[in-house]
């Protein structure tokens, strides 16, 4: 039953996406919501000044009423409920919760730049504080429905209880991670692509551990991107933008958090991991040495630099996600 639920899931997702490509893209060139190209990215990004940008709504609306329906489908054939029934609904509802908080913050920045014309949107600080807010709420609600466990596995080497400063850890994950998801869609079908692997990860990983709501949710999460790859694979015809980014952080996030696994993103989120790590250093060596270790950062402005072809880099970046998500896979079978 659980098999066949994740593939109607999955269907509905795609079908929901890739059909809204054809209603949003024309509405969004008609009142001028197009991507500014002025301080982020190669010279050559200038060409693709004006494209549709927050085509993340399109995959918003498929994952999120792709997985209610697959929740009330699972909720009427259900007879026999888990120990941990009521904290995999909180989990499930309050991770899509968290991710639409995160893509309604993502809308506020893309909608910056559209009218004010500037590539930067939201500023720093205002952008963290509203992230601290969303991933503080997402805790707490975890904590008050009776989940107050601060052990973490570690893949291959075993449980640890982090005790309070659990907490502190699951703030910086859940920010770092939706920060690393948004820094990786800069080329065309990258965040896409790869957070496409990433889903079918988690679905494989929530069968294993039996999380069939996290299933359902991955399997809305995955076929929303590949709907929007129809539309965003190169040449893109329009780009999910920061509405849609920081949505699929929240996804990501929710996804480790609700399988119990948030040390598990060290292995699924290999690439958000590289992309964050390359502007990091990137902006140390520069601010030390005055010079630069990466031709541009994030890393895959790198290799366009040094003449990779954008869909080589999304092909790359994809496969080093799956073959390094099949090593996290493997870790958790230990567990």
């Amino acid at each position: 039953m659980v098999g066949y639920l994740n593939v109607i899931v999955a269907v509905l997702s795609f079908v929901i996406t890739a059909s809204l490509g054809f209603l949003l893209i024309p509405i969004l060139k008609k009142i001028k919501f197009g991507q500014t190209i002025k301080e982020i990215g190669p010279i050559w990004h200038k060409t693709k000044q004006g494209t549709p940008t927050m085509g993340g709504i399109m995959f918003i609306v498929g994952v999120v009423f792709s997985g209610i329906i697959g929740f009330l489908i699972y909720l009427s054939f259900i007879k026999i409920k888990p120990i941990d029934f009521n904290l995999d609904i909180i989990r499930f509802i309050g991770g899509i919760i968290m991710a639409l908080a995160f893509g309604f913050v993502g809308f506020i920045d893309d909608y910056i730049k559209v009218v004010k014309k500037q590539n930067l949107g939201l500023r720093a600080r205002e952008k963290t504080i509203m992230q601290i807010l969303i991933a503080v709420t997402y805790i707490l609600m975890i904590y008050l429905s009776g989940d107050t466990s601060t052990i973490i596995d570690i893949p291959f080497l075993g449980q640890y209880d982090l005790g309070i400063f659990y907490y502190l850890f699951a703030i910086v994950v859940i920010i770092g991670c939706v920060n690393s998801v948004n820094l990786t869609d800069g080329v065309d079908g990258l965040a896409g692509s790869v957070t496409f692997i990433v889903g079918i990860i988690f679905i494989i990983v929530s069968g294993i551990l039996g999380y069939t709501l996290m299933g359902i949710f991955a399997s809305a999460v995955t076929a929303g991107c590949l709907g929007f790859l129809v539309w965003n694979f190169y040449p893109a015809k329009i780009f999910m933008g920061d509405t849609g980014s920081m949505f699929l952080g929240g996804c990501v996030v929710a996804l480790a958090f609700g399988i119990k696994q948030p040390v598990f993103l060290i292995f699924v989120g290999i690439i958000y991991i590289i992309e964050t790590l390359s502007v990091i250093l990137q902006i140390i060596s520069f601010k030390t040495t005055g010079k630069r270790i990466f031709k541009m950062s994030p890393i895959h402005h790198h290799f366009e630099m040094i003449g990779w072809s954008e869909v080589r880099i999304v092909l790359t970046f994809s496969i080093i996600t799956a073959l390094v998500g099949s090593i996290a896979i493997f870790s958790l079978i230990k567990i």
